[in-house]
């Protein structure tokens, strides 16, 4: 067995905003022609939390970012950067990072959004290491915020019951030489792939206008059994990759944080890499589908509830639009 990579960055504290109000299938069941038990078989999905009127992206990314500095036990002054993943910012113009930087009050440090839809907490994490390893930077703040309901056309089947609104954060710092930290990651991008799941309108190419308003254009729009299968793939093989990168073995691994999706796709993906299922944190069936949101949220839920625990590994993946996706074997 090869020993474990040196981290380069570890995380120091972790946190998490979801919206009060709370959105059970049966509510939306009823809109679509559908049913509480068939929602909960196919997707494992049992209700969702949606932001309330006048509660924006960056209001709920400041309240998981404070959470997560309070958690480190750093204020606002100690951050030296912030990456905001999201695909449902505020605005088109200025960055989602630009309001969050100004809801938490900090100083006149680099902040920026990146779009990376389902994986973009691991692009985020992985960016960030980067500055902390060459010494460019010491604290950073990487926080997954998505107001993903209000891009979700509440009459199409395929999609209303899937997503939920959320924020969650982590902050970043530099390794102390105990182990603990990142120790692989690994991130990769197929474009071909782009219309598996996108919003066609509202961009450069597709400038909206009242037609394509009325035909939902602004919305997600979603193969679901094309991307079910390249999420099973991607994320199964990409899994094994970081754990070898990692220099571990599949029993060195305590916890795998999966995209929370789809329990079927955490089904497979458990038989598939040979993990039990009991390795598996989830939350799929009470939060929905957060994407860049789902594996922070996640995250904060175990390490405050004492399943995650120092000192333990585990093993991030995820697959968003793009396509996108990514692993990462952290050691808490």
């Amino acid at each position: 067995m090869r020993q474990p990579n040196t981290p380069r960055a570890r995380i120091l504290g972790t946190g998490r905003y979801l919206p009060v109000r709370v959105v059970e299938n049966a509510e939306i069941a009823a809109r679509i022609g559908s049913s509480d038990g068939w929602i909960r078989e196919h997707t494992g999905i049992e209700r969702r939390h949606v932001a309330g009127a006048g509660e924006s992206t960056s209001d709920m990314a400041a309240q998981a970012a404070k959470n997560a500095m309070a958690a480190a036990g750093l204020g606002v002054a100690d951050l030296d950067m912030i990456v905001v993943s999201t695909t449902t910012g505020d605005t088109p113009m200025p960055a989602c990072a630009a309001h969050v930087q100004q809801k938490i009050g900090a100083d006149l440090i680099p902040s920026f959004d990146l779009s990376a839809s389902g994986a973009g907490f691991l692009y985020g994490v992985t960016l960030a290491e980067q500055f902390i390893a060459t010494g460019k930077m010491k604290t950073i703040l990487v926080v997954c915020a998505e107001s993903a309901t209000r891009r979700t056309n509440p009459d199409d089947r395929t999609t209303a019951a899937l997503f939920g609104d959320g924020a969650g954060a982590v902050i970043l710092g530099a390794p102390t030489g105990d182990g603990r930290g990142i120790l692989s990651s690994a991130l990769h991008a197929d474009g071909t792939l782009a219309e598996l799941f996108c919003v066609p309108g509202g961009g450069s190419a597709e400038i909206m206008d009242e037609a394509r308003v009325a035909a939902g254009r602004h919305f997600f729009h979603m193969q679901g059994h094309a991307l079910y299968d390249v999420t099973v793939h991607h994320l199964t093989v990409t899994s094994m990759r970081a754990l070898k990168a990692a220099g571990l073995t599949s029993a060195e691994l305590d916890w795998v944080i999966p995209l929370q999706a789809n329990k079927n796709i955490v089904d497979t993906i458990s038989t598939r890499l040979g993990y039990a299922r009991s390795k598996f944190i989830e939350n799929v069936s009470q939060h929905g589908n957060t994407l860049s949101a789902s594996i922070p949220i996640a995250l904060d839920e175990a390490v405050r509830d004492g399943r995650i625990r120092p000192g333990q590994t585990v093993l991030l993946c995820a697959l968003g639009a793009g396509v996108t996706w990514g692993a990462m074997i952290v050691r808490m």
